[in-house]
């Protein structure tokens, strides 16, 4: 069975951030940052060389392939961030109805400024995530 490449590393988040982002990126994403260690507890990490992650948690799927991914994460994609989170299910529904100017993906709420989002809202978003992964995988 094939390894996870993505997993925690030594990186630096700062130096991440510094070649990827642009100013008003850096400073949403230290912001996201400080929003995701407080609702996960967890200090932001380096996974593999593209996701700054807050926490982690073990999954096992159907077919038996288990891993290891960030409970809460995200990463800069050119001129969009992308929120790594839990989604699914009618409370991150209305959440998402009144979250303000973004797309979403199975896992993957994408943005281009925080100053787009509704914060509480963005919040309670997270906190469903961490509520629900922790519900499935313990």
């Amino acid at each position: 069975m094939a390894e996870n490449k993505t997993r925690p590393t030594a990186s630096s988040v700062d130096d991440y951030l510094a070649a990827k982002g642009s100013p008003q990126q850096v400073a949403d994403c230290r912001a996201l940052m400080q929003l995701f260690e407080k609702v996960s507890g967890q200090p932001p990490v380096m996974w593999g060389v593209g996701i700054v992650g807050h926490g982690a948690y073990r999954y096992t799927y159907e077919s038996g392939r288990t891993g290891e991914a960030p409970l809460l994460g995200f990463a800069l994609r050119s001129k969009e961030i992308v929120a790594y989170l839990m989604l699914d299910g009618a409370v991150q529904d209305a959440l998402l109805a009144r979250l303000g100017k973004h797309k979403v993906g199975k896992s993957c709420l994408y943005f281009k400024q925080l100053a787009d989002l509704d914060p509480a809202a963005l919040e309670l978003l997270a906190l469903a995530s961490v509520s629900e992964i922790r519900r499935r995988y313990g």
